[in-house]
């Protein structure tokens, strides 16, 4: 059983964000693995485990040939990764970021199955893993609380607003994982010292076939015009109770038409 990640290496949430003068969020410091990105990197070698044999390679495209989140997933225990770091990759989109990591784990042999997370912390469009699929022409299982696999089948339960459906697809496909599909676990002292000698295969996008002019601000079908902070929140009405404090809140909520 062989399995690939996603995963995607973001600046530290705890940290205060910047953004460049594109507006865009600032990437040049040390990037970590995203948390959302660490169930699928268990759920993968969980998987590899239950088969009794096979690897887990790490996809990622990240600036400045950054790979320590990619060494932690590797601490975890994941074989090798491969990491596009390119700056003509600047300003990309989802779909973008689809084609790389498409072409990416196209490089890989023998791969059953490519986990995701179903969106990034730091992005939130949750399309990228359709995206992969449909490139790859692979099908697609989302928002998987479960995944199990047999004779050449993922077993998937969906999770929906309702409690889950039961899906099942042929391998290879595509699946992105939500974050109580396992609980990760802690990379160990060994796991660690482990990862330092691991192999981070580093590709630039011409080495993936992709055109550099069709992607990032290149190829970019948007422009990030200004960025504003939110506004802050308003203070509320406090209501006193004088005995009469009933009838000032029937009020206000007639006043709102929720009455």
């Amino acid at each position: 059983m062989n399995v690939v990640v996603c995963v995607k290496q973001i600046p530290d949430p705890a940290d205060p964000g910047a953004l460049n003068p594109d507006h865009t969020l600032k990437r040049d410091g040390k990037l970590i693995l995203d948390e959302s990105d660490s169930y699928g990197v268990e759920m993968a070698l969980q998987l590899v485990d239950a088969a009794g044999g096979g690897e887990v390679t790490l996809v990622s495209m990240a600036p400045n040939s950054e790979v320590s989140g990619l060494r932690t997933a590797l601490a975890m225990g994941a074989a090798k990764a491969i990491l596009v770091s390119d700056d003509e990759l600047k300003g990309a989109g989802a779909l973008d970021t689809a084609k790389v990591l498409a072409a990416a784990i196209g490089r890989v042999e023998g791969a059953d199955l490519i986990l995701a997370a179903t969106e990034s912390s730091d992005g939130y469009t949750g399309t990228v893993p359709e995206q992969v699929a449909a490139i790859l022409d692979l099908p697609s299982i989302t928002f998987a609380k479960s995944v199990e696999i047999a004779d050449g089948t993922v077993k998937v339960q969906r999770q929906t607003e309702a409690g889950y459906d039961e899906c099942e697809s042929p391998l290879p496909a595509v699946v992105s994982v939500t974050a109580g599909v396992v609980e990760p676990r802690y990379p160990s002292f060994k796991g660690i010292m482990a990862a330092k000698s691991k192999p981070v295969e580093e590709l630039k996008v011409a080495d993936l076939g992709i055109d550099g002019g069709i992607v990032g601000w290149a190829g970019a079908g948007q422009e990030i015009i200004d960025v504003s902070a939110a506004p802050e929140r308003q203070a509320g009405e406090i209501i006193e109770d004088d005995g009469e404090g009933y009838a000032k809140v029937v009020a206000y909520l007639d006043d709102l038409k929720v009455l």
